[in-house]
């Protein structure tokens, strides 16, 4: 008897690996200077940001923001089709809206780059609902310590 198997990934998650298999194409292919290609990078994260839906995007502009400030040695870059901050080619953070993988909140994850390191254990990823004065002065804390 025929077993069925089910999807290993779901259509939100292919697509995202589309989207980084396309993101890897097009940073190859590119010619020009490094300012060039970090420029082309940037705007590309921008215009990502300004298709999303209205709450993400507004988070995803403060995130931007907030990351710009207080790292501005971060690469702004995409990574699987959302907002990535680099250091050299490892990705440090993202944002990731919620409309990404249609989940109740957006996340700010860490990669393993970053210097969050606190004991044995210690949290890489945020649910972002809405940001005060105070979560984005967190937001930048944990930026900061990130970069180390």
């Amino acid at each position: 008897m025929a077993r069925k198997s089910t999807p290993t990934f779901t259509e939100d998650e292919r697509a995202a690996m589309r989207e980084h298999a396309t993101e890897v194409r097009s940073s190859a292919s590119r010619r020009g200077s490094k300012a060039d290609k970090a420029a082309e990078d940037a705007q590309a994260l921008l215009e990502k940001i300004a298709e999303m839906a209205d709450e993400d995007r507004a988070m995803a502009e403060r995130v931007h923001a907030i990351i710009t400030e207080n790292a501005p040695d971060l690469a702004p870059k995409l990574w699987y089709g959302m907002p990535a901050y680099y250091r050299g080619t490892k990705s440090v953070c993202f944002f990731q809206p919620a409309q990404k993988f249609k989940t109740r909140y957006a996340t700010l994850g860490f990669n393993d780059d970053a210097a969050l390191d606190d004991g044995n254990v210690w949290p890489v990823a945020y649910a972002l609902k809405t940001l005060t004065a105070a979560d984005e002065a967190r937001i930048a804390a944990l930026i900061k310590q990130a970069i180390g």
